[in-house]
């Protein structure tokens, strides 16, 4: 995927009041950037908070020292919490993973199309069984186990690999290992995990069995930030397909995991792309 090193973007919050958007384009034009992109939020146009992502194209490379610019003469003036990327630097992700496969290979596909506006620098998992393809991606796979009494060692090591390989996010394509908070803790906003929509209705093993024998009709899956609090983060999407009698077991895992697969990559993507604000307990996704 063409990177162009002109190009910027800015993900705002601040307190919403007069002349944020103008403080914001002024900022820019008195640097020759032009606006190609320009998404805004407010959560109450009174009293709320106004959350932006601008895409700026600047005349050539994006200036050095743009950051404490910004920060002296809008940041700080209007309080903003705010970051700018430059997508010429990719971020570096890492997908964590278990035996189910639909969802590390929906990732490891989408990247290798271009698909997904990062890095991919390795699979880490507590299982051996996707070495070989991963391997056919040209990535590293690195199998750490967890054995029963051990997670605390096991977390360790994966941390000290996410480290090695700089990682900037970690996606969990359906990794089924319960993260510590001390592990959380260390990617804030930067851990994707996918599940199911059955829970917590059906929780524990075979989920889909559950939802057969109660006759559901749809099935969907949530995409969200990890956070302490198991399966509680900030979602950033969800879909759904209807099924009906006519499924049975088999087919009803199928179709939840065709929806798990999009989900989760549109997701991963919204997050490349600086698409993504968290606010509390929720998110604030721009336009696609």
């Amino acid at each position: 995927m063409p990177v162009d090193e002109r190009e910027a973007r800015l993900v705002i919050s601040c307190p919403d009041r007069p002349g944020v958007v103008s403080a914001v384009s002024g900022f820019l034009f008195r640097l020759g950037a032009n606006i190609t992109d320009l998404d805004q939020h407010s959560t109450d146009p009174e009293a709320g908070t106004l959350f932006m992502r601008v895409v700026a194209r600047f005349p050539e490379a994006v200036p050095a020292g743009l950051e404490a610019t910004f920060a002296k003469r809008v940041g700080e003036p209007f309080a903003m919490d705010w970051y700018l990327h430059r997508p010429s630097e990719p971020r570096r992700l890492a997908v964590l993973a278990s035996r189910p496969p639909h969802a590390l290979m929906e990732i490891l596909w989408r990247w290798s199309r271009g698909e997904l506006p990062g890095q991919l620098v390795g699979i880490i998992s507590n299982h051996p069984d996707h070495a070989e393809a991963v391997t056919g991606f040209c990535l590293p796979y690195v199998h750490i186990p967890v054995a029963p009494g051990a997670k605390g060692s096991a977390e360790a090591r994966i941390l000290e690999q996410l480290e090695a390989w700089g990682v900037d996010l970690v996606v969990l394509a359906r990794y089924m290992q319960i993260l510590s908070p001390g592990f959380v803790a260390r990617y804030p906003s930067r851990i994707i995990n996918i599940h199911h929509s059955f829970l917590p209705a059906f929780a524990g093993s075979d989920p889909y069995r559950q939802a057969f024998e109660r006759g559901v009709k749809l099935i969907g899956a949530t995409a969200h930030y990890a956070t302490e609090e198991l399966d509680a983060g900030p979602v950033i999407d969800q879909d759904v397909v209807r099924i009906s009698h006519r499924d049975d077991v088999p087919r009803l895992r199928e179709r939840g995991q065709e929806v798990e697969r999009s989900v989760l990559a549109r997701a991963v993507r919204w997050h490349l792309e600086d698409r993504i604000a968290v606010w509390g307990n929720r998110t604030i996704v721009f336009g696609d």
